[in-house]
């Protein structure tokens, strides 16, 4: 009989089951709502720290010293203080849509988005998939995401 042997990347595949988390493909539930996640560590924009948006051009990395649990997830930040503001209020700082592209979502899909490639429009903050979508995402395109956005996190919730 032949060996079955389990590759590094399939050993990898499998962390996300044993610890809890949703597999590859699987989007990431939370409370109060849904979020993009990374599959493998579970951790919110890509380990980007959510706070930094406002403070710069572009995002600075967290660091493992400074993380934060909410809405399911592992958020984390450059400093203490990032961490704090974002504890205090999340929903301030967590991007809007859960983090989907908001082209996606006014057309009723789920696109996952590039934490860089990102812009705060009225104060709160989105991602887009890429360069393009970012540049056509006016507030039409963004008001549009935001009224769609209950109904098609609410379907996701439930799986459909």
């Amino acid at each position: 009989m032949g060996k079955i042997r389990l590759t590094r990347r399939g050993a990898l595949s499998l962390l996300p089951a044993l610890m809890g988390r949703p597999a590859r493909g699987e989007t990431p539930l939370g409370v109060p709502g849904l979020y993009v996640a990374d599959p493998l560590t579970a951790l919110a924009l890509r380990g980007f720290d959510p706070v930094s948006y406002r403070l710069g051009p572009t995002p600075a990395p967290g660091v493992e010293t400074h993380e934060f649990t909410w809405s399911g997830l592992v958020w984390r930040f450059a400093s203490a203080a990032n961490r704090g503001a974002f504890a205090h209020a999340p929903e301030a700082y967590a991007p809007r849509l859960g983090g989907f592209d908001p082209e996606g979502v006014a057309g009723g899909r789920l696109v996952e988005a590039d934490p860089l490639v990102a812009a705060l429009r009225d104060d709160r903050l989105y991602l887009f998939r890429d360069a393009d979508r970012r540049k056509r995402a006016d507030m039409t395109v963004i008001d549009a995401a935001e009224a769609r956005w209950p109904l098609l996190r609410s379907d996701a919730a439930l799986g459909g």
